[in-house]
C-alpha cells in the first residue's frame, strides 16, 4: 500500500520516516517529497509497505501523531492524475 504523509517537518529525513512506519511491518521505501530547484523538503512524502494490514494500522495509529514536533496527516495515496502542463 502506498501511504500518502502530509505536514511534514521540513527536517525530516526520508530514513526517519521510514522508521516512524517501520515500527507497524516493512516499509519498502520512504521518500520525502524535495523541490527540484532548492532540494528543500516541500512538507510531505510517501510511504509503502508491503502487507496492507501493517499499513492500515500505521496510518491508524501515525495520523495526527507528531514527528519532529508536527502531528503529520496520513493516508492512503490515490492514485496519481495524469496532468498536462499547458505552457
Amino acid at each position: 500500500m502506498n501511504i500518502y504523509v502530509g505536514n511534514l517537518s521540513y527536517d525530516v529525513s526520508d530514513e526517519e520516516l521510514g522508521e516512524a512506519f517501520s515500527a507497524f511491518g516493512t516499509v519498502t521505501s520512504a521518500r520525502v517529497i524535495r523541490d527540484r530547484y532548492t532540494d528543500r523538503s516541500r512538507g510531505f512524502g510517501f510511504v509503502e509497505m508491503e502487507n496492507d494490514t501493517e499499513a492500515e494500522a500505521a496510518i491508524a495509529e501515525l495520523n495526527g501523531k507528531p514527528i519532529k514536533g508536527r502531528p503529520i496527516n496520513a493516508n492512503q495515496a490515490r492514485p496519481r492524475e495524469d496532468r498536462r502542463r499547458m505552457y
